[in-house]
């Protein structure tokens, strides 16, 4: 079958045809409903901005061509099976697959989106699974004052289910303040960076920027702890460890959600981690994170002006054209 799929190169990407195979034993072939940009990662292989030391290590699932490009990325994607074992046909399944209108991959790669989490925000899955990813390794702690830095995607995945845990008092930091509407709508406060509390317990960094890192460790209380979901690509991050960092007793390290968290990792699998984030999907107050959709044919475009900052998104979801058949 001849189906489309988006493929970029440093500063430009183009729709091209691909042929799916017809899916043999074990196998399903996915329509695709939606899926989602996820705009830090996916602006950076847009760049060219992935280090050629991480090459091997940054390719999603799926992807077809290698670093820095022409290469066909992405990892949101929300699709109806077609074809396949009997328990998945005419199943919603979310799958890490990059943009296009349908693919055949093995059925163990696909997870089946629960009755009553829509298509739309299914695609926010591997988001909300690095944010549990991230509180496995953070380990926030009833009564707990956190503060999330940066209110992209992952920091208010990561906000909203802190929101959660009792006692915790969460509060979402950015410079735009455009953002405090959307914490409104996740339960938590909102600050600007400059009028941040500090005295915080846990501080979890997801702005991708060296002033969101400085500022995260700023905020910390003795003995405090920042958790960083940021990849900075190749772009150089500098920090002053003087000072505070070592006489408060400071600690930095980052979680990434390519591997279980560590206190976790032997007792709990990827598909696990992925199928409790459906799960969690359940809430409706994650809607407040759609910020606009366009349709698939638009990508090329969308990535360049998300990239440039020519336009400011969210989480930006793709539609997919209807297929035709011919009877």
């Amino acid at each position: 079958m001849q189906e489309l799929a988006f493929w970029v190169s440093p500063g430009r990407g183009e729709i091209r045809p691909v042929t799916v195979a017809e899916p043999g034993p074990g196998e399903v072939r996915v329509r695709t409903l939606r899926s989602g940009v996820s705009r830090g990662t996916e602006t950076l292989v847009f760049r060219g901005a992935v280090p050629a030391d991480q090459h091997e290590r940054m390719r999603a699932p799926h992807q077809d061509g290698d670093f820095p490009g022409p290469v066909k990325y992405g990892y949101l994607n929300v699709g109806l099976v077609e074809a396949g074992p009997p328990a998945l046909l005419g199943r919603t399944v979310f799958c890490l697959h990059p943009h296009q209108t349908a693919y055949v991959v093995p059925a163990s790669d696909v997870t089946v989106v629960p009755d009553d989490v829509p298509a739309d925000r299914a695609v926010l899955a591997g988001t909300v699974e690095t944010a549990v990813n991230a509180l496995w390794d953070a380990a926030p702690m009833i009564g707990d004052r956190v503060t999330v830095v940066g209110a992209g995607m992952v920091g208010c995945c990561v906000a909203r289910l802190l929101a959660a845990i009792p006692g915790v008092e969460v509060t979402l930091v950015d410079v735009d303040p455009t953002r405090a509407e959307v914490a409104e709508a996740l339960e938590v406060a909102f600050a600007h960076p400059d009028d941040a509390a500090d005295g915080r317990d846990l501080v979890v960094h997801a702005s991708a920027t060296e002033g969101g890192l400085r500022r995260s460790l700023d905020l910390l209380a003795p003995d405090g702890e920042v958790v960083d979901l940021s990849w900075y690509g190749d772009t150089p991050v500098r920090l002053d460890l003087g000072g505070a960092f070592h006489s408060g007793r400071l600690r930095l390290r980052a979680s990434q959600v390519g591997e279980v968290a560590l206190p976790l990792r032997h007792r709990r699998t990827r598909a696990e981690r992925l199928a409790l984030a459906l799960d969690l999907l359940r809430d409706p107050a994650f809607d407040a994170l759609f910020t606009g959709a366009s349709a698939f044919a638009d990508l090329p475009e969308l990535m360049a002006d998300l990239t440039t900052g020519r336009r400011a998104a969210l989480c930006h979801t793709i539609t997919y054209p209807v297929p035709t058949r011919e009877a």
